[in-house]
Order: structure tokens, then C-alpha cells, then sequence
């Protein structure tokens, strides 16, 4: 089920099951949803191609395969691992493409569905890292990735492509449009009523609340208790510390942020878990609208995040 969903689902609507999670498109005109859906869909396959770790012929597997040799990419890779890089450099490696491996290591190494029906062995508890986000070197087209080194685009291009959907949507089609991917929400084109109505919610058993997104903003959440599997007795997620190669604590359930593009939203929420106890100090720093649901299911919210309805 998505992180966060908009309602209520109707005419204007569509949605289906993509890359593990639920994607969902809403525009101002009924009419526009069958063109919408082909616009995102075909982006979708175009980022899947591109950087998917779980495809043999993805550019991505390719590049990361070629002993640390400078390879030539194609410009929607190069700009998503420029995205990803900068998502790194933003947040002092909080966000780090280079955790691939350690996913791979702690058994997220399929499809994340597959992954929860079988479960993997037993890791070791302390897995270091073997890279980091310094080392990748892109030159225009031109990647080298380290040897042994497995690149995991999927937080920045899920929210990148959630950007790019809305954007071509609304200058297609001429719409007001909101599309989700989970908990990555982009808006682009004229609000109904000038404001997105969105839940944001997690878990069913979690606190919820509704926020009014203005045109062309964007919200992302993300959790440590959404995405996870079984490892030997232990439960993993997939939030990772690139300084220990491990998952992030659980200092908070989930961590929402809103800003005016997806990539950004999700730069901040994402690091944000891997900062644990020290999240919202910084988010309040940055001046980021924020919502942070602590392990025991208390929220706290920084940034002037702004609620219409509020429940527990």
C-alpha cells in the first residue's frame, strides 16, 4: 500500500503496482488519465532500463560490473547518478548510491517481494562498508565505479522520476497533476482548489495526519519499518548507514518532508533516519517542513509543517 495517498481515488485517478510499491496518478480532467498513465509509465520504464539493480541488462548492473573501468552511460544514467551524488554531497554522505552492496551483503540482493516470501540467511551483525560516494567518478556520460562496488539508485531516482512524471504530465496534458510512487509524492500544473489535499501515513497503525500541498510542491516519506525482510532471525530494513553498512536505527518510524521538489524532500526524509536522534535539530536547522514519528508512535514536527487534521 503507499506511504502517503491523496483522496479520495475517482475518475480523475489512476493507479497501479510498479517497482514494489503503488503508483498513482491524479489530474484536473478525467479525460487526461489514459494519456497521463502512458506518460508515467513509459518514464518509469525508461528510469527502470536505466537503473534498476535487479535487471542483468540495466545500464547500472552494466556499469557497476566493469572492474572499476570508465564506461559510457547514457544521459538519463549520467543525470540520475548526478542526482544521486548530490544527494550525497548535501547531506555528508548520509545518502550514499554506494550502499548497493551492503544491501546485496544484508540479503535485499532480488525484488523486494520476493525477498519478504523467502527470507535470506542469517549476515553477519557488523557488515563495514567497502566504498563510499567520493570514489564514483561521472564525467559527463563517462562512469567508473569501484570495483566490487554496487550502486543503489533507488531512493533519489524513484523521487526523480516522480518529479519528471509530474512535469511531463502537466505540459502534455495540460493538467493540474499529483503523482505518487509510495511515499514519493510530485505535483506540477494548478492545484484543485490551489492546494493538494494528501494523507500522510505510514503504517495503518500509525498516526496520520492530511496536509494541504500547494502547486508545485512535493512530499516524501520515508521508513524504517515499510521496507523489510527477514535475515537468519533478524529483521532488516532498508535504510542503511553507510558508515557501518548496516540499517539505520529506529529511532523514527518514518520521517516526512515537503519542499518543491521530490529528489529534495527525499534527500532530507531519507537522511533524516540515518541521523536518528539528532533529525529534527537538523531539519529545523535547514528549515525543511517536517514530520517525524518516533518508535513509540509520538510525532514531532519541525519547519512550520503544517497540518489541516491531525489523529492518532
Amino acid at each position: 500500500m503507499p506511504l502517503l495517498e491523496t483522496i479520495p481515488v475517482g475518475p480523475d485517478c489512476a493507479q497501479w503496482q510498479v517497482w514494489g510499491t503503488l503508483a498513482r496518478v491524479v489530474v484536473s480532467d478525467p479525460a487526461a488519465v489514459p494519456a497521463a498513465r502512458t506518460i508515467v509509465d513509459d518514464v518509469l520504464a525508461a528510469v527502470d532500463a536505466a537503473c534498476s539493480r535487479f535487471r542483468a541488462d540495466s545500464e547500472l548492473v552494466r556499469a557497476c560490473r566493469s572492474g572499476g573501468t570508465p564506461v559510457r552511460i547514457s544521459p538519463l544514467l549520467a543525470g540520475l547518478v548526478s542526482v544521486a551524488l548530490r544527494a550525497a554531497r548535501e547531506t555528508d554522505g548520509d545518502v550514499d548510491p554506494t550502499v548497493g552492496s551492503a544491501l546485496c551483503r544484508l540479503g535485499y540482493d532480488e525484488d523486494l517481494r520476493w525477498v519478504t516470501l523467502h527470507g535470506r540467511p542469517a549476515v553477519a551483525r557488523t557488515v563495514p562498508p567497502t566504498a563510499d560516494w567520493r570514489q564514483v567518478r561521472l564525467d559527463g556520460t563517462e562512469l567508473t565505479v569501484p570495483d566490487g562496488v554496487q550502486l543503489d539508485l533507488g531512493a533519489t531516482a524513484k523521487a526523480w522520476a516522480a518529479d519528471r512524471c509530474a512535469r511531463d504530465v502537466a505540459r502534455r496534458c495540460r493538467v493540474g497533476v499529483l503523482v505518487a510512487l509510495g511515499g514519493d509524492i510530485a505535483t506540477a500544473g494548478p492545484a484543485p482548489d490551489e492546494r493538494w489535499r494528501i494523507r500522510v501515513q505510514d503504517r495503518p497503525s500509525d498516526p496520520a495526519c492530511v496536509i494541504g500541498l500547494p502547486a508545485g510542491g512535493a512530499v516524501a516519506t520515508s521508513s524504517t519499518v515499510s521496507r523489510q525482510w527477514t535475515a537468519g532471525d533478524a529483521t532488516m530494513h532498508h535504510i542503511v548507514d553507510p558508515r557501518t553498512g548496516t540499517p539505520a536505527g529506529r529511532v523514527w518510524r518514518s520521517v516526512s518532508v515537503a519542499a518543491y521538489s521530490c529528489v529534495r524532500a527525499n534527500t532530507l526524509s531519507t537522511a533524516a533516519l540515518v541521523r536518528g536522534a539528532a533529525a529534527d535539530r537538523w531539519l529545523a536547522g535547514l528549515g525543511a517542513p517536517a514530520r517525524l514519528v518516533a518508535g513509540d508512535g509520538t510525532v514531532r514536527t519541525v519547519g512550520g509543517w503544517s497540518a489541516e487534521e491531525e489523529t492518532q
